[in-house]
């Protein structure tokens, strides 16, 4: 069993990296581009169980929300919601991956 608790960790945790990836190539193509300067600040980060796909220029929330004197224009959340079906079945994969590997399966 810890054969397969490692394997299912290292497993989910590259699915996991390969689907933040997704979602950040997502996000950079909804990006409406001024300068380039949002998009170059986008990152996915996953650590443990959790992915982190964010913006680090300072106007991303401004731009993802909108404010009181601009629209919003989307760029994230739609590139989370585009990518989400396929997490459920990259961590399922993962697991039968694990098995095999741990030679449960």
């Amino acid at each position: 069993m810890e054969a397969f608790d490692r394997e299912m960790q290292r497993q989910v945790h590259r699915s996991l990296e390969d689907w933040a990836n997704q979602v950040k190539a997502t996000a950079m193509q909804n990006i409406l581009v001024k300068t380039g300067y949002l998009r170059s600040t986008l990152y996915a980060v996953v650590n443990d169980w959790v992915a982190e796909i964010g913006a680090e220029a300072s106007y991303a929330l401004f731009v993802e929300l909108g404010t009181r004197n601009m629209n919003a224009r989307p760029y994230l959340y739609p590139a989370v919601q585009q990518n989400l079906p396929q997490l459920e079945n990259l961590v399922l994969e993962a697991i039968d991956s694990a098995k095999i590997g741990a030679g449960l399966g």
